[in-house]
């Protein structure tokens, strides 16, 4: 595939997430998927294999976390490596915790599937919005 094909694919793997396509979603990665989402003490964090925890960290993201993306990500790519880079505001819904996280997600595609996906995120904005006062409110 070519790096150009790869961008699109990784665009369309977007498009289908912030839509929550999930037909379109799995059919753009490969069974054995491997998203891993740095940091402990927020929602979302973990490493989450397969079509079932693919689904599942997604369908826990629009349960727990509201998010809008003020400009569009840029796409930077080289080989089967797509780096997707930009900033997310929202809030954790059980605090109402607002934050500001800029990120990149590292993608590898190979035969037209996505086979890996790193996010390097600021995790400790979304853990500081993810914590409880001492009373347990937020």
């Amino acid at each position: 595939m070519s790096t150009q094909e790869n961008v699109r694919i990784v665009k369309d793997f977007f498009a289908a997430m912030g839509g929550y396509n999930k037909q379109d979603l799995l059919a753009l990665v490969v069974e054995d998927i491997e998203w891993i989402i740095p940091g402990e003490d927020w929602p979302l964090a973990g490493t989450h294999r397969g079509h079932a925890e693919l689904a599942a960290v997604l369908q826990k993201a629009s349960e727990e976390v509201e998010m809008t993306y003020p400009k569009p990500p840029e796409f930077v790519a080289q080989g089967d490596r797509v780096l997707v880079v930009g900033v997310a505001t929202g809030k954790i819904k059980a605090t109402n915790k607002p934050f500001k996280d800029d990120w990149v997600f590292a993608i590898t595609v190979r035969n037209g599937k996505l086979t890996n996906i790193r996010e390097y995120i600021d995790t400790q904005a979304l853990a500081r919005a993810s914590q409880m006062d001492a009373s347990g409110l937020a």
